[in-house]
């Protein structure tokens, strides 16, 4: 269990009682399993980086705790601080921050260097094919290209050996093609190391791509945390007024038929019918099903292109962005999703909680989490 409480203020305090506080303040505490990838997730400047810099050890908060299974990294009621040496916290950056003098391989094996005596974790070999990176080992970071940089720090943190590995907005300083190259490695990375993950991001779809649980917060302070699934389902938080709001599903291939141009996917309340992928029968995928591409139909409809037409019982109409919507949280078998309807939708169709409904999906609208297999 990571366990993370902090309160930490930048710039002045008031100056008289009963004053605004200038300046930034960070009062936060969760706590997380210490397996699978844990987001830090909300607006650039609400504290994220904070947080991350706390549990590394690279800011020494004004009152807090953070513990890594139960041992004390931090306990400032105790006298605790961990020097961030010693913490075995493997840190990757925006920027790669690699060694600009040195190999690519002789990057990495300064972080095998750094490595505790009898600590384990995966060896260079190991660790050089899960990212892909073996091309590279005699080049120099200069002749990288961004995504090629952030596989290297990757690894060179990897083979330091760490408890926790820490990443902050990794990602963030590459355009769209470069993300779209090591989200691939990352998921990979996700499954293969066996370590856990806190990883820094604003960005939606690295979270549907890598992340178990969610951390989201504004303004220095948590709104909510538990599985990224569950929270994709919250009206109430602001991942509502995102124009993707909706359901992620966990799924799994079931079949491919390439004559048709299609794949199917199994997930708790059935099938789902998609265009054609590459991933083999059985892979383990997350799709996000958006509120606003999902349909309700009142009948079963006829002659439709559409051919994800899944009966669903309408369990809750609740409070969209605009006052003119409505989204309506439906029960397909054994899931939940979201559609987002106008508020004349909901009156001329007579909806209401308990009404049996069809929910009506068009294949090309999926998001696949990340365009990577999980």
């Amino acid at each position: 269990m990571l366990e993370v409480a902090l309160r930490h203020r930048f710039g002045p305090r008031p100056r008289q009682a009963g004053a605004e506080p200038d300046g930034f303040s960070l009062d936060i505490a969760f706590a997380e399993p210490t397996s699978g990838v844990t987001a830090l997730f909300g607006p650039s400047g609400c504290g994220k980086s904070t947080v991350l810099a706390a549990v590394a050890g690279l800011l020494r908060p004004q009152e807090g705790r953070i513990a890594l299974d139960g041992v004390a990294l931090l306990d400032t009621a105790r006298g605790v601080a961990v020097p961030a040496e010693r913490r075995r916290c493997g840190v990757v950056f925006q920027d790669a921050r690699l060694f600009p003098h040195l190999s690519v391989e002789t990057n990495l094996r300064y972080g095998l260097r750094r490595a505790p005596a009898g600590a384990t974790g995966p060896g260079f070999e190991e660790v050089v094919a899960l990212l892909g990176i073996g091309p590279l080992l005699g080049r120099r970071p200069g002749r990288l290209s961004g995504g090629e940089r952030q596989r290297v720090a990757l690894g060179r943190a990897l083979l330091a050996r760490p408890r926790l590995l820490l990443m902050d907005e990794p990602l963030a300083a590459l355009d769209a093609g470069r993300r779209a190259e090591v989200l691939p490695f990352l998921a990979r990375l996700r499954q293969g190391a066996g370590l856990p993950i806190l990883y820094v991001t604003h960005a939606m779809e690295e979270v549907d791509a890598l992340a178990d649980r969610l951390v989201l917060m504004q303004a220095g302070r948590l709104l909510a945390e538990g599985t990224v699934e569950a929270l994709s389902l919250r009206t109430d938080l602001p991942l509502a007024l995102r124009r993707d709001a909706g359901a992620l599903l966990p799924c799994r291939v079931l079949a491919h038929a390439p004559e048709r141009g299609l794949t199917r996917l199994g997930f708790a309340g059935g099938e789902l019918t998609l265009p054609l992928r590459e991933d083999p029968v059985g892979t383990r995928a997350r799709v996000r099903l958006r509120a606003r591409d999902v349909a309700v139909a009142t009948e079963k409809p006829q002659g439709l292109s559409t051919q994800n037409l899944l009966p669903a019982t309408l369990l809750a109409i609740g409070e969209a962005p605009s006052p003119h919507e409505a989204f309506l949280r439906l029960r397909v078998g054994e899931a939940e999703l979201l559609s987002r309807v106008t508020r004349d939708s909901v009156a001329r169709l007579q909806l209401a909680p308990g009404r049996p409904v069809w929910a009506v999906i068009k294949a090309v609208t999926f998001d696949r989490a990340g365009g990577a297999a999980l």
